[in-house]
């Protein structure tokens, strides 16, 4: 996520210290150790504003919820949220979720959040896009087994390439659809799905079972465009 330089960011990290994990290294394997009495540790992937962050952990008092993101300037308004909420379950880490095992231990996580992601739409940059086969790999190392991954966008394209990479990894995806809201609002919304679903825009979503598996190999194949879109929450 983008945003322009705030003037006043480090006094408004320092008022959110509490919610911040610095080095969340340290972390590794000892994460509920913020919170011994919950019942799940669950982790949001790139949480924007944190609309969806505050709102899930306020809905699910007995769950941990870590938030990543790598814009401070987005994660200070996140965490500005929580505390404005007197929440206690959920604490931010910026970081790159490529080192996402650098900080979670094997199996630590029970559920991980991926909100409308960048697509990375050129075919070059196929491999940043956060289902890619690479990703998941380090997300199946770091959820459960049996756990799950919550996936939304409303690319459809990078839909469609994330559902053939779960099955490429042989992942089993459940409760699929690719228009979520056709019925009425299902779910929390993050604030950028608030605004395109508002338009008109079609929600995608599925849920993704974790499990062990060999890294399938790249294959050749025709390239599907994504239509370029900025990570907002």
């Amino acid at each position: 996520m983008r945003m322009r330089k705030m003037k006043n960011l480090e006094p408004r990290m320092e008022a959110c210290a509490a919610y911040r994990i610095a080095k969340p290294g340290d972390k590794k394997g000892q994460w509920r150790s913020l919170k011994p009495d919950c019942t799940a540790l669950w982790v949001e992937v790139g949480c924007g504003k944190g609309k969806f962050t505050a709102q899930t952990a306020a809905a699910n008092p007995d769950v941990l919820l870590i938030a990543v993101e790598r814009c401070r300037e987005a994660m200070v308004v996140a965490m500005e949220k929580a505390r404005a909420m007197g929440l206690t379950n959920v604490f931010f880490i910026d970081m790159d979720v490529a080192n996402i095992e650098d900080i979670f231990a094997a199996g630590e996580m029970d559920r991980l959040f991926i909100n409308f992601p960048d697509p990375w739409p050129r075919k070059k940059n196929a491999k940043r896009r956060l289902t890619h086969r690479g990703f998941l790999d380090k997300y199946c190392r770091t959820v459960r087994e049996g756990g799950e991954i919550h996936f939304k966008t409303d690319n459809a394209p990078l839909f469609e390439f994330s559902v053939e990479e779960f099955a490429a990894c042989g992942l089993q995806v459940n409760n699929l659809t690719r228009n979520l809201h056709e019925n009425g609002i299902v779910g929390i919304m993050t604030g950028y799905e608030e605004k395109f679903h508002a338009l008109g825009t079609p929600i995608n979503r599925c849920e993704v079972v974790c499990k062990p598996f060999v890294l399938p190999k790249e294959e050749k194949k025709e390239n599907t465009e994504c239509t370029t879109q900025e990570t907002q929450m």
